[in-house]
């Protein structure tokens, strides 16, 4: 699912996003600055207007700077491929940037004094960080665990989705878009273990325990 929204998001946006990531080479800036930027403005989105009640606003300026994961890539692209410190950067602001938009929605839903959503929303901010650190960990043994119904672009959709229609009036839109995360989150790490136990079966034993 993840790949599938990936490649048509590229598709209907290359005509906008290559010609912008040309004139920012041009101008001197790198991905790395444009990768940082947009985490800035994520911040600013979530924990300026989402945190404080502002969900349409919040929403959208978040979803705006989140659209720079297309842009700096592109950049990368096109200036010869990413290097491993950019990757790194690059995954390292996204958990920075996940922890902001779920930490003010629960925060949002605690001043409201909704319990419930409060709850799914911590659900979500655990379980999209496992998510990531399957990935990431089964990488570092060697293998690979790029599969799953909820990537961080589905996660992002789907708390902005119900953040914008609380914002206009559906009161429960948002409780019930976090509760849906939480589910195939979950579901989403138990995919990606199984796909790695899979892995695991046809090699031998790595180094490093089981801490």
């Amino acid at each position: 699912m993840a790949k599938i929204f990936q490649v048509t998001a590229r598709a209907g946006m290359t005509r906008v996003v290559e010609p912008v990531a040309r004139g920012l080479l041009r101008a001197g800036v790198t991905p790395n600055a444009v990768t940082v930027a947009g985490t800035l403005g994520v911040l600013v989105g979530a924990l300026g207007f989402g945190a404080r009640g502002h969900l349409v606003a919040g929403a959208l300026i978040v979803t705006v700077f989140a659209l720079t994961d297309l842009l700096d890539g592109t950049m990368a692209r096109m200036s010869g491929g990413s290097t491993r410190f950019g990757a790194f950067l690059d995954s390292s602001m996204d958990r920075v940037a996940d922890s902001a938009v779920f930490g003010a929605v629960a925060f949002y839903l605690a001043g409201e004094g909704d319990r419930t959503g409060t709850a799914a929303a911590l659900v979500c901010l655990a379980a999209g960080g496992l998510v990531s650190y399957v990935k990431a960990r089964a990488e570092g043994l060697g293998m690979t665990s790029n599969v799953g119904i909820a990537e961080r672009t589905e996660r992002l959709l789907i708390v902005g989705v119900g953040g914008v229609l609380t914002g206009v009036g559906v009161r429960p839109a948002l409780e019930i878009a976090l509760w849906l995360l939480a589910a195939v989150s979950i579901f989403t790490v138990g995919q990606r273990m199984a796909h790695v136990y899979r892995q695991a079966q046809q090699v031998p034993a790595a180094p490093g325990g089981q801490g």
